[in-house]
């Protein structure tokens, strides 16, 4: 589940939000001055932030400055302010969208994901780079040593983040006689490739098991 930080001093506005995020399956921590939503940020990672200009304790513009000196978070104006200029000096604090008000949730819901998605886009391609030429595959800038098997279940992983792919799957799929292969063999590989993946990374597990499943990575 992804989680949200909305900075909204007015009520009517974040709770209809709030409702509308958590029908999509976003979990949103609402805060309405800037203190608390500094805090919130100390406390845990959010996927993305909405921000109001008008706060009640700060202006959002230097709210705005304050998290960009610690946080790349992907953020959103959420503001009466709607000028251009007031949009064009939120962009150039560093936010990456700006919403005016009034709006629907639902057209704010398609921004928030359009951010919250070209901001994945980016960390997956400074985490995993891919060179099917050559066929290799890095992880956070180190070439994995890998076998041919190891290679392709990575690759094919890589291809379909967050789908699960059962044993049978993977073995049809990539093995070259997989009428000859014990599935299980699928499990010696993958805790292979999670130690070598761990000796890289070692709080990171972005190969995971849904059991009774198979197995997915998670970008």
């Amino acid at each position: 589940m992804k989680h949200i930080l909305l900075i909204e001093d007015d009520p009517a506005i974040a709770d209809p939000l709030s409702y509308a995020l958590a029908r999509e399956q976003w979990q949103v921590v609402w805060h309405d001055t800037g203190i608390a939503a500094l805090a919130a940020l100390q406390a845990q990672r959010f996927d993305c932030i909405v921000l109001d200009v008008g706060l009640p304790d700060t202006d959002g513009f230097e709210l705005c400055r304050r998290i960009r000196q610690q946080w790349t978070t992907p953020l959103i104006f959420l503001s009466a302010r709607n000028e251009e200029i007031d949009r064009i000096v939120g962009l150039e604090l560093g936010a990456d969208d700006y919403c005016g008000k009034p709006f629907s949730n639902r057209e704010l819901i398609s921004r928030i994901k359009a951010v919250c998605r070209r901001s994945n886009e980016t960390e997956t391609a400074s985490v995993w780079q891919h060179n099917d030429s050559a066929q290799t595959i890095s992880y956070h800038g180190t070439t994995l040593d890998l076998t041919r098997y190891e290679y392709r279940l990575l690759r094919h992983l890589l291809a379909h983040p967050g789908q699960t792919f059962d044993r049978d799957q993977l073995v049809n799929t990539l093995w070259d006689h997989p009428d000859h292969i014990d599935n299980r063999t699928v499990d010696s590989h993958i805790k292979t490739l999670r130690q070598k993946l761990r000796a890289i990374a070692p709080d990171a597990d972005p190969i995971r098991t849904r059991r009774g499943y198979g197995y997915h990575l998670e970008l």
